[in-house]
């Protein structure tokens, strides 16, 4: 099941709040500003900045 569009209109980065968007690969929400990716793991985006990825 993917991430529902909905959700991913409404979701921010939790460090700028600036527009996130899903990778190519569909496991992650990407920030452009800050570079960093958030993960997703069972269908549920991981919005915690210290567990997020850098680009």
């Amino acid at each position: 099941m993917a991430i529902n569009q909905e959700l991913l209109d409404i979701l921010a980065c939790p460090r700028c709040k600036g527009e996130i968007h899903l990778n190519e690969a569909g496991d992650g929400l990407v920030c452009e500003r800050c570079r960093l990716v958030y993960e997703i793991r069972d269908d549920i985006p991981i919005m915690l900045i210290e567990e997020a990825k850098a680009l």
